[in-house]
């Protein structure tokens, strides 16, 4: 059973060498939308997260809504591992899939072939999986020979295939999103659409953070506001939108 179990939760980015700077620190709480406070050794620190209590179970799909700097990202990431909390426990069960950052891992300098398998072998798939199923991927990312040379020749548009296409290839039973993806050429974004709308079915948690409220009704079941790292509403998708957007 695939469950995320947020207790008082808080996340702070500590500012070295930055005291006596109040201008600096202005400006760094209004482009952050974070709040700047002290840690122990009397440090600035950025607080992305403040007491966040979520829990969220099997067959749910919440979508994060809030402004840039409102805490969605670090939550996310705090899903996904790459953020610890500064304070309280977070727990996730269940195979996690990220698609924050899907060219993570790829190298200009390597093929199309070496990108699937570097970017694969970072998503936890096994060799022999990912050769089983390349004949699948490259078939998909329709690259033809491109498939053999350096992805620093592809465009910005080739290289997204090659990374969505690793990155989509299996469900996972925790699947993280920041905004639906547009990948590549109009032809193109509608097997991604498809492809997006399958995994989102086969996962048992959805968490996708998005400015669109017709995303958010449409793909989610349930809705969070974060507002300056805290949880200001935590409901049904209607009642969260409506609050939210106004």
């Amino acid at each position: 059973m695939a469950y995320i179990d947020f207790q008082h939760v808080g996340v702070d980015f500590p500012i070295f060498a930055s005291q006596n700077r109040s201008f600096k620190k202005s400006l760094m709480n209004i482009a952050t939308g974070g709040r700047i406070a002290s840690d122990a050794s009397s440090a600035p620190v950025v607080r992305a997260l403040d007491d966040i209590n979520l829990r969220v179970e099997d067959g749910e799909r919440v979508g994060l809504l809030g402004c840039n700097g409102s805490g969605k990202s670090t939550l996310l990431r705090v899903l996904c591992g790459v953020y610890a909390p500064t304070s309280g426990r977070a727990e996730v069960n269940g195979s996690i899939g990220s698609l924050l950052d899907i060219n993570l891992g790829t190298d200009g300098e390597s093929t199309g072939i070496e990108n699937i398998y570097l970017r694969g072998t970072l998503l936890g798939m096994r060799r022999e999986e990912i050769d089983r199923e390349l004949p699948k991927m490259v078939e998909y990312s329709e690259l033809g020979n491109f498939i053999n040379l350096p992805m620093k020749t592809y465009s910005s548009g080739m290289q997204m295939r090659v990374a969505f296409t690793v990155s989509t290839q299996s469900a996972s039973e925790v699947l993280l999103m920041d905004e639906w993806l547009a990948v590549g050429d109009q032809n193109f974004q509608r097997k991604a659409e498809e492809r997006l709308s399958k995994l989102v079915e086969q996962t048992k948690i959805l968490v996708i953070a998005s400015h669109s409220q017709d995303l958010i009704k449409r793909v989610c079941t349930r809705a969070v506001w974060l507002d300056h790292g805290r949880m200001m509403m935590d409901g049904p998708v209607e009642e969260v939108c409506k609050a939210y957007f106004g």
